[in-house]
């Protein structure tokens, strides 16, 4: 990937989402999905967004390909697999195999709105997985794979192929490339302050003291 993408990737990793949400906020942008929990894997990941979009109905035209394997194809250690299964009905969207192979891949994690299979084989491969639900219910005869690196919804945010993506306990959140930039210097001002005044906290400084004009005060440039 472009020199640009691995530098962005190195501070983005650096940063947890608690401090980009607060710069969304600061730069009036929307990207937070706090609804997706970490159901496999350790930590926070960051990549950049491999799509994938599950529907109801007839396969596309062409050879028959299981879901999700042209997405394993395209991606490697700075990507994350976001997958969209909003059918409304219960299939698996991810499965076992396909962490196996995500994981030889070296992918960072798959961030799924919908439900996703097999999570205690993610679990033994310690393979981050971030979903709003798991099932035993196979994808097969249900819902088939749309389209892979077009536009998807993932919980009422469109996420683009090749935005960025941050993940962690607290949040899943997704950045247009062109605001990755300033997202990334609001959130890093934004830690330097929290820094700054957790020093003060263990200074002596009256944690009142320290959380009055200053906390309220947090995103404004």
């Amino acid at each position: 990937m472009h020199d640009d993408t691995t530098e962005n990737l190195t501070r983005l990793r650096r940063l947890d989402c608690c401090a980009i949400s607060d710069a969304l906020d600061r730069l009036g942008l929307q990207g937070q999905v706090t609804s997706l929990p970490q159901r496999s894997g350790h930590g926070r990941i960051a990549g950049r967004a491999i799509t994938l979009r599950l529907v109801t109905g007839e396969p596309p035209a062409g050879p028959p390909r299981h879901l999700g394997t042209t997405a394993i194809a395209l991606a490697g250690p700075e990507n994350v697999i976001v997958v969209e299964q909003r059918t409304g009905v219960e299939a698996g969207c991810w499965g076992g195999l396909l962490t196996l192979g995500a994981k030889l891949r070296g992918v960072a994690g798959v961030i799924a709105d919908g439900p996703v299979r097999d999570i205690d084989e993610a679990r033994v491969y310690d393979f981050p997985i971030f979903t709003n639900a798991t099932t035993s219910l196979t994808a097969r005869g249900r819902v088939v794979e749309k389209e892979t690196n077009g536009p998807v919804t993932i919980c009422d945010i469109a996420v683009y192929p090749g935005d960025y993506v941050a993940a962690d306990n607290s949040a899943c959140i997704f950045i247009r490339g062109e605001d990755i930039s300033n997202v990334l210097n609001a959130a890093e001002e934004i830690v330097a302050r929290e820094a700054a005044m957790a020093k003060a906290i263990l200074d002596g400084t009256p944690i009142s003291e320290v959380m009055g004009g200053n906390y309220e005060h947090m995103l404004e440039p």
